[in-house]
């Protein structure tokens, strides 16, 4: 017995990830979510992809030159995909002609500068934001003390990741072209406390800066669980600039927590004439019925989230613009860019195969156009 309803869970974690949407086009036109219902069809051939790397993240801007810049991360396909970003990644730069792509590599914005660094061996989760003729790139870095990894040797139990996933933090970089170079913090903005929702860890920044260069971050935290770690809980800091101080708001408590909203990850947050909006991962299909799925939801303050009526903001089934529709093994780190102050092209981090990280051949930034 006991065999079978093993068994039965592993069908039901297959089935949640194969589960395609028949009926794409009529739920968009259906839907009132804002976001889900105006996207279109992904271009074939977009967004960013390297040979020989797993690529994942992507944030662009609208560069000075009047070209698009996408900043990333990548990480050599030698390694597994989980958990190779969390020991070698690097955040890249590539630039294009038009917001959906293709896009060119350029350089490596943050590379590798040696593990005395809070950042020192692996940058990761990247956002850009273009403020006052600055660029700034919010991102995680990590650093671990060892010997490069060993690809046959290399799982979350092995003491690069054990190291690495306990130095995970939040930081910024500045510069004044998207070419760099990029100026770094000597330590993250986002420190661990011990006794909180993110005494282990902080990641997966996005951010917001005010016209009066204040910031109101969100994070992903975890805290520490005996020797283990917690659940992954959304939280958000504000400060007076940049480069802080950043003060963790609603007490040090989360603001989407796991026995509220269940696993919340990959935030991006924008402002609008009306408030505060937010895009996430809904990784426990609480919202959307669909594990992965997109959530939105809106804020007044930044502090206190309400879930849009309408809560189902994208899916991990999409619209090809070769007439094909298509369910993505993952998708995830959204990013609305826009233009004219309305959203006119979502991107994400994506990868093929059946779902879950290590069952995909290859991994790419890709673009999904907004209807006009």
């Amino acid at each position: 017995m006991k065999q079978l309803l093993v068994l039965a869970a592993m069908l039901l974690c297959v089935a949640a990830y194969a589960q395609k949407i028949d009926n794409l086009p009529e739920l968009k036109q259906q839907s009132s979510n804002i976001i889900f219902h105006n996207l279109g069809e992904a271009p074939r051939g977009g967004g960013f992809s390297m040979k020989g790397y797993w690529v994942w993240c992507g944030s662009a801007v609208k560069g000075y030159d009047n070209k698009y810049h996408l900043f990333a991360s990548r990480w050599p396909d030698s390694l597994i995909f989980h958990p190779g970003w969390m020991v070698a990644s690097e955040v890249v730069h590539a630039v294009a002609d038009k917001p959906e792509g293709p896009y060119t590599f350029s350089d490596v914005a943050l590379p590798a500068r040696g593990a005395q660094y809070w950042d020192g061996r692996a940058t990761h989760n990247p956002q850009i934001v273009k403020h006052k003729g600055q660029y700034i790139l919010f991102y995680m870095g990590s650093t671990h003390p060892f010997e490069d990894p060993r690809a046959k040797e290399l799982t979350l139990q092995s003491h690069w990741c054990i190291a690495a996933r306990n130095n995970k933090r939040v930081g910024v970089a500045v510069s004044e072209t998207p070419y760099g170079p990029w100026k770094r913090l000597d330590q993250p903005v986002l420190p661990v406390k011990p006794n909180t929702f993110y005494s282990f860890l902080t990641s997966n920044p996005t951010a917001v800066v005010h016209d009066d260069g204040s910031v109101l971050i969100m994070f992903k935290g975890r805290g520490h669980k005996g020797n283990t770690h917690s659940h992954m809980s959304l939280g958000v800091a504000k400060a007076p600039s940049i480069h802080g101080p950043y003060k963790v708001l609603n007490n040090d408590q989360p603001i989407f927590r796991v026995d509220a909203q269940g696993e919340a990850e990959d935030p991006f947050m924008w402002k609008d004439a009306t408030g505060y909006h937010v895009i996430f991962k809904d990784q426990v299909a609480k919202f959307t019925g669909e594990k992965g799925g997109g959530v939105s939801a809106h804020s007044t303050d930044g502090l206190k989230w309400t879930m849009d009526k309408d809560p189902k903001a994208y899916s991990r089934t999409v619209a090809w613009n070769d007439g094909k529709t298509e369910m993505q093994g993952q998708l995830e780190r959204p990013f609305i860019l826009f233009e004219n102050n309305r959203p006119a092209y979502l991107f994400f981090a994506t990868m093929d195969g059946p779902g879950g990280f290590n069952n995909a051949t290859r991994s790419w930034n890709m673009v999904i156009p907004f209807r006009k």
